[in-house]
This record gives structure tokens, sequence and C-alpha cells, in this order.
């Protein structure tokens, strides 16, 4: 069998999988770079360039409630993703109450910053703001899931299960090194610094707010239940007729629901 193309985006979230690559050596998988993030990471599934992807949660559960066709294998980072919000340096806009009624520009239509903007507006009690234009503050919007998965398409030739099993276990080990404590004092630091050229204060900061799973072999499926309803509330996703089964969305043959 040929290694699995493992899809993923070249940033600082994806250090752990950098490692695993790098000894790896390309025997089980290799790695495709896919800068435009989780829809040019779904695209690429489907269209055959990559069979296990790491992206966003929330793109990854709405592309498979809207009948995408690959499943959730794993987990990858289980901390919230913080959405910026930037306006102007001198902008009249100071905090989330000032931006009633006002314009939000974003990535694309159906992307993780239109959602975000919707979550925001539900939380605030808005209408809902859409539009293309943005300026430059501060604001911070977690999202109320863990941001990162991990899926591979539905495909027995392209996805094996046991080459898929042995992706996530192996995985695990190093999310596991990589998130420890001896390793965020003074491994993790330079290896993202050398990897992103990032300032040492910065690395720091980020990883006091990164966490990552003990066990990417394994998905929380009440978190599954919760996520499928605020993409339904926000109009991202539509309820099938049948209601929704957190299984649908996982290759039960690949990964723990629990």
């Amino acid at each position: 069998m040929p290694p699995l193309r493992v899809g993923y985006v070249r940033e600082h979230f994806a250090s752990p999988l950098l490692q695993y690559a790098e000894d790896d050596g390309g025997k089980t998988f290799t790695l495709v770079s896919c800068p435009g993030g989780t829809g040019q990471i779904i695209k690429a599934l489907e269209d055959d360039q990559v069979d296990v992807v790491i992206a966003l949660t929330d793109g990854l559960i709405a592309g498979i409630a809207k009948g995408k066709p690959y499943k959730l294998v794993g987990s990858y980072v289980s901390t919230p993703l913080n959405w910026a919000i930037v306006t102007g340096k001198d902008s009249k806009h100071n905090s989330r109450a000032d931006l009633k009624g006002t314009t939000f520009g974003i990535s694309r239509f159906g992307s993780g910053s239109e959602l975000m903007v919707k979550l925001m507006a539900r939380q605030e009690r808005w209408v809902k703001g859409d539009g293309e234009e943005l300026e430059d503050i501060d604001f911070k919007v977690p999202t109320p899931w863990p941001s990162w998965m991990i899926a591979a398409h539905t495909s027995p030739e392209r996805c094996p299960r046991d080459n898929v099993i042995n992706f996530a276990a192996t995985l695990t080990s190093y999310v596991n090194d990589f998130d420890s404590e001896a390793s965020r004092k003074v491994k993790d630091v330079e290896f993202i610094k050398k990897q992103f050229g990032y300032p040492e204060e910065d690395i720091k900061a980020w990883l006091e707010t990164v966490g990552y799973p003990t066990d990417c072999t394994k998905i929380d499926g009440s978190m599954l239940v919760r996520t499928l309803s605020i993409l339904e509330a926000t109009g991202a996703i539509v309820r099938p007729p049948s209601g929704f089964d957190p299984e649908d969305l996982t290759n039960i043959e690949t990964v723990r629901v629990e």
C-alpha cells in the first residue's frame, strides 16, 4: 500500500504532526500542505489529492452533515480556537457591544469566520451580520468546541482501516510528548522557533492556551451532539428528518466515541 497522504495547514498547531512526519520519513504517510485552510483541505479530499486530514472541527462536521465523503477518525487539539475581531486603531468600536449593527468582513461564505460572526450574533442576541470590510482592535471569540480533528476519506482502498488506526495511535505519542510539561519549557519553544520563526514570547504565550488530547483515537460523543446543535442553530447545517446521530459522523471501525 502507498503511504497515506495527509492534508494539513502548516502552522504552529501542526508541530506534533511535523515531528511525527520527520521521524516517519514518508514510510507510512506523506504531508500535503493546504495553505487555503479547511475549505481547501476538504476539496482535496474530494478530489483524491489527500486521504487523511487534520482540519477545523466545525468545517469537518458541517461537511459530513452535508454529505461530503469522509468521516471523523480522531481528535487533534482539545482546546477551543480563539477567533479575533479586528477594528481600526482609531475606531469607535471598543467592545463587542459597540459592534451591533456593523458590517463584518469574512474570508468567504461558508467559512469559519462567517460561522463565528453568526455565533457571536446569537450569543449577543443581535441580528446576524455579513459583509466584506474590516480594520484593527482585538476581541476574542472562542469556539464552543475543540478546535482541530482528524478525518479520513470513506474509501477503504484509499484509507485502509489498519493504516488509519496506526496513524492516529502513533500521532498520540507525539502529541503527548509535545503536550508534556517538560517539552513545553524548552523543546516545544525551540521547535516552533526553528520551524516558523515566531518570537519566543509569542510561542510561550500560545503554549499557555493550547491543549492536546491524551488519546487521538478517541472522540467525545457529547461534543459531537453539542456541535451539531450549534451548527444547526447558526444555519450552517440542516437537521435531517430522522435527526442527528453522532455515529454518522465517525468511522466506528477506526475511532472510539465515548
